[in-house]
């Protein structure tokens, strides 16, 4: 099963454009529920640039699917998600100049600050993954320091622009699930993910799940969110019952 988990990190962007209270991310996510997602996901970042502690806190109140919270490893983020006990933490690397998540965590060369971090928060119940592009070494480290899943960043295959690019992305991506999945790990996927571009990498049938944002978000401006939520949910079973062989049950 292709699971969709909602990134809707910016419907609070527009909201903070005009630093008002409108759009609510939290009823984003209520709508995001009834489309079909099958988790949020949400980054609460160290400048406060869109989610902020209060959106956090309802969003552990009200959400029903997986609630996943996007985070870096600065102490007081930490200590948030420690409160907050998300169903998931997915370290990501953060940088203020950055419009938005750009690459993977660099686990190999930070894995003595990541470990300690990765520990506490699987003491306190919550299920950690890394945001990390599909290097071998940045799978195995990632394993190593405990990680319960990664998810690999897609950007190479989102930007190809020819097919031969396209090729050697999504080469690259079946390698990287097959170190993850000999290391034990779960293996998601996200960044740069479309309506344009989701289903020959769903097709794929080896993510157990994706996380789409900006592309949904931008989508409900003309649909609204239910329903582009539950657009991508089609495109995502359709491209997992094309995968499957003749006569193989779904």
């Amino acid at each position: 099963m292709n699971k969709l988990g909602v990134n809707i990190d910016h419907v609070a962007t527009v909201r903070q454009a005009r630093r008002t209270d409108e759009p609510d991310p939290v009823w984003a996510a209520a709508e995001a529920e009834l489309g079909g997602a099958d988790g949020i996901t949400f980054h609460l970042r160290e400048d406060r640039r869109h989610i902020n502690d209060r959106d956090a806190e309802l969003l552990k109140q009200v959400v029903g699917v997986k609630l996943n919270m996007e985070m870096s490893v600065n102490p007081g983020i930490v200590k948030i998600a420690l409160r907050l006990r998300p169903d998931q933490s997915t370290l990501v690397p953060e940088r203020r100049e950055e419009l938005t998540t750009e690459g993977g965590l660099d686990v190999v060369r930070l894995r003595k600050k990541i470990a300690p971090v990765v520990r506490k928060l699987k003491g306190a119940g919550i299920v950690t993954s890394a945001f990390i592009e599909p290097a071998k070494d940045q799978i195995r480290a990632s394993a190593e320091c405990g990680f319960d899943a990664v998810e690999l960043w897609t950007g190479a295959y989102a930007h190809a622009k020819r097919d031969i690019a396209l090729a050697a992305a999504l080469e690259r991506l079946a390698r990287g699930v097959d170190v993850g999945r000999e290391c034990g790990l779960d293996v998601h996927a996200g960044h740069g993910l479309t309506y344009r571009n989701i289903e020959p990498i769903a097709a794929l049938g080896i993510f157990s799940e994706f996380n789409i944002g900006h592309s949904i978000v931008a989508r409900a401006a003309f649909v609204g969110l239910r329903e582009a939520v539950r657009e991508m949910k089609r495109l995502l079973d359709r491209a997992l019952l094309l995968s499957r062989p003749a006569g193989q049950p779904g």
